[in-house]
């Protein structure tokens, strides 16, 4: 199985930061999935090297991508447009529940625009950019995304 996260940030990519979401839900999937390859990538905020970067990873087969990052309202936060452009079937219960657990903890959690869906046989999940916010949004659907990669691939439909 092959899973991927890509870290969107500008400052991370040019040095200002560093990434601390990105290797902390790799961390998570290899707990998950043990026996799973995990890429990880560092990106910086731009639609198209995001989008493209999705489309690559579809393409060799990825099970599960997991972006951290551009999902605010800032100006170049882009990740859900480019998500968009890649999938063809949006998933938005994941969203919304990561939305509603974060904002247990965090009122601005409503703020985050991702989203999460299907290309292919490829879920992609949006995450915050924030290691606070990624580590308790893949907790908060973790369950779901193993089940929905099960039926995703022709597997049970029900839990």
């Amino acid at each position: 199985m092959l899973l991927a996260v890509l870290t969107i940030s500008d400052r991370c990519s040019d040095g200002l930061m560093t990434d601390t979401a990105g290797p902390a839900v790799a961390a998570r999937l290899k707990e998950q999935w043990p026996q799973a390859e995990v890429i990880s990538r560092l990106l910086r905020d731009d639609e198209d090297t995001i989008a493209a970067a999705l489309e690559e990873l579809c393409a060799q087969g990825a099970s599960l991508i997991l972006t951290a990052g551009g999902t605010g309202l800032g100006p170049r936060d882009r990740t859900p447009e480019a998500t968009r452009r890649v999938i063809d079937r949006e998933a938005p219960g994941l969203a919304e529940a990561m939305r509603a657990q974060g904002a247990k903890q965090n009122p601005y959690a409503w703020l985050s625009r991702g989203v999460a869906g299907l290309r292919g046989g490829t879920l992609i999940v949006n995450l915050p950019g924030s290691r606070r916010g990624a580590e308790e949004s893949w907790s908060a659907v973790a369950d779901l995304v193993r089940h929905g990669l099960d039926v995703a691939s022709g597997g049970q439909t029900h839990p």
